[in-house]
């Protein structure tokens, strides 16, 4: 047994695998929409992204973007880092408006095995700044 599993180790198949990522990105006004102005971060974590989805597991990603101080704060929305990464998978990434609770829950059950779902930035919850 390798000392060190990794994903090609697992069975990934009808699996929900929770990842935390650092799409921490800078963001730009392009024509009155937030664009993600470097994606070098969310190109990092494709490899992770496809070896799930591509073992038939279904990828939930999660990252804090800025410092919203525990407000959501509509500027620093995950929405354009989910069109990008989109763009980059070239399939369907799923995001919604929260990182916990029965929300989440529907979303990932309604998600196909092989699908990716993008939760909302995490630094919107009061928890991630306590650490709770």
């Amino acid at each position: 047994m390798p000392d060190k599993l990794t994903l090609d180790d697992l069975v990934l198949q009808n699996r929900r695998v929770l990842v935390r990522v650092d799409f921490n990105v800078p963001l730009e006004d392009e024509n009155g929409m937030q664009e993600v102005a470097d994606d070098t971060r969310i190109r990092a974590a494709l490899p992770t992204a496809r070896t799930i989805t591509e073992a038939g597991g279904k990828a939930i990603l999660m990252s804090h973007l800025g410092r919203p101080g525990g407000e959501p704060t509509p500027s620093l929305s995950m929405t354009p880092v989910a069109r990008r990464l989109q763009e980059l998978l070239g399939e369907r990434v799923r995001s919604v408006s929260n990182i916990a609770g029965d929300t989440i829950e529907e979303a990932i059950d309604g998600m196909p095995d092989g699908g990716v779902l993008l939760l909302e930035n995490t630094r919107f919850h009061p928890g991630e700044k306590s650490n709770d």
